[in-house]
């Protein structure tokens, strides 16, 4: 993504197929922070994540260039961006290989499967798999899409931000969970564009927290993650992502939150909003939760990014 241009031809492109998800205010949330906290829940988006919109967007570009749709592609995915980009494929039938982690989230796998995607759960980490994808592409000619770094697919996640300040314009801080950086690239783009003024803050966990190490180091350096609840969070991103320049010229901090953190915002967003989010979907919500910013005084959009988790282990945060 370059440009406000290239956010509102995205927008273009995926309104026929995306949702325009809410903004909701949270009395639990703001009477937590002290602050005017409201929540875009694309956790309601279709395939139950932002994820669709950057997919969608990333597919029809493809199929504007000239020469038309390629022959076949490929992605990595921890499973939402692979659930979302075979609902694009399938869309304009296209053949789609998604590699993701062999422990992926069922609920994320049999989605993938049921759009007809050749699925391969075979990674040992979203690192692997993201590694075997490139391979396959550069061994089969398939076009390689990344979850995150990909103009496309940035823009048409930063159509996210574009529809917060159309229905609050008055915002002055962005919460974004942050996995390899393309929501919160494309959320800051928009941000600086529309309110140069406003803070915007990225959400890594505890566990796998590369960018803000990066940033400390001033480069892009490899960590070894953890074991979190935010799968979607998890790993290292490429290292020739284009997200990290982004995030070192746009994103004002980066806060981590703990797995308890994590757990106290699903179940909040249960019980205050009525709102199901995975792990990676609760992390900016569990930054206000976690008092890991300081938002008195200030009117806050948190993005819930995504609802895919297994039943199973919302019981048992639930429980």
């Amino acid at each position: 993504m370059k440009t406000m241009i290239d956010v509102l031809r995205a927008r273009r492109r995926i309104g026929p197929y995306v949702r325009r998800t809410p903004l909701i205010r949270s009395s639990w949330l703001s009477d937590l922070a002290g602050g005017e906290v409201f929540v875009k829940a694309e956790s309601l988006q279709r395939s139950s994540s932002f994820k669709f919109r950057g997919a969608f967007n990333a597919v029809i570009a493809r199929l504007e260039r000239p020469g038309g749709a390629p022959a076949q592609l490929v992605t990595a995915s921890a499973g939402n961006h692979g659930r979302a980009l075979a609902a694009a494929a399938k869309t304009f039938n296209l053949p789609l290989v998604v590699f993701t982690p062999a422990d992926a989230p069922t609920t994320k796998l049999e989605a993938i499967r049921r759009d007809g995607a050749d699925l391969r759960p075979d990674g040992a980490d979203y690192d692997e798999a993201e590694r075997m994808a490139k391979a396959f592409a550069k061994g089969t000619g398939a076009e390689f899409i990344s979850p995150y770094s990909d103009a496309d697919v940035i823009a048409g996640a930063a159509t996210v931000a574009l529809e917060m300040f159309e229905d609050d314009p008055a915002l002055d801080t962005l919460v974004v969970p942050i996995g390899g950086g393309g929501l919160i690239s494309g959320a800051a783009a928009v941000s600086r564009a529309i309110n140069r003024a406003g803070e915007v803050v990225g959400v890594e966990v505890e566990a796998s927290n590369a960018f803000q190490q990066s940033l400390r180091a001033g480069r892009l350096i490899t960590i070894t993650p953890g074991d979190t609840l935010a799968d979607g969070l998890g790993g290292n991103p490429d290292p020739e992502t284009i997200t990290f320049a982004s995030i070192q010229q746009l994103v004002d901090r980066i806060v981590t939150v703990s797995e308890a953190d994590l757990a106290a915002a699903i179940a909040g967003l249960v019980d205050a909003e009525h709102l199901i989010a995975e792990g990676a979907g609760a992390a900016a919500t569990a930054a206000v939760v976690g008092k890991r910013i300081d938002v008195r005084g200030r009117r806050v959009g948190a993005i819930v990014s995504g609802a895919n988790i297994d039943r199973g282990r919302l019981t048992n945060l639930l429980s």
